[in-house]
């Protein structure tokens, strides 16, 4: 099965280079990619992904303002914040907000993609522990 994704992030090399490791992948396909919060909640309504990547830190309306709108609108949708700032952000603020997952820039592409599928796996957010392939509670990954 291919999932659609969506991207925001408002620096354009960092978006295109995003979007090409998912669409390097079988299992993805971009569906859409937003340079702004705003932006990304406009597309998402209209292309329905079945997950959407957000940057923390962009302008118009940020990753945490955009992840609780979307919350709203398509509270099943899972959303990761994949961000350098990610270390500020808590695991606990991203639970209540509604994010599947935290992933910082500093780490391999690979968290990224491992994240992806695992969120997507279980529509209740779980995260698929690499170590013994069961759910866990939902999980939030930040470089330690």
């Amino acid at each position: 099965m291919v999932n659609s994704v969506l991207i925001a992030e408002d620096h354009a090399l960092t978006r295109h280079a995003i979007c090409s490791v998912f669409t390097s992948q079988e299992d993805f396909e971009v569906c859409g990619d937003a340079e702004n919060g705003r932006e990304a909640v406009e597309m998402a309504q209209v292309l329905h992904p079945d997950l959407i990547v957000l940057d923390l830190s962009m302008p118009v309306m940020n990753g945490i303002e955009a992840a609780q709108a979307l919350k709203r609108l398509m509270p099943e949708t899972p959303i990761i914040v994949f961000s350098e700032y990610s270390d500020v952000f808590s695991e606990r603020e991203a639970r209540s907000e509604g994010i599947s997952a935290l992933v910082s820039k500093t780490e391999p592409v690979s968290v990224l993609l491992d994240n992806a599928r695992a969120v997507l796996d279980y529509t209740t957010g779980g995260f698929l522990s690499p170590s013994n392939q069961t759910k866990e509670q939902p999980h939030v990954h930040t470089r330690s």
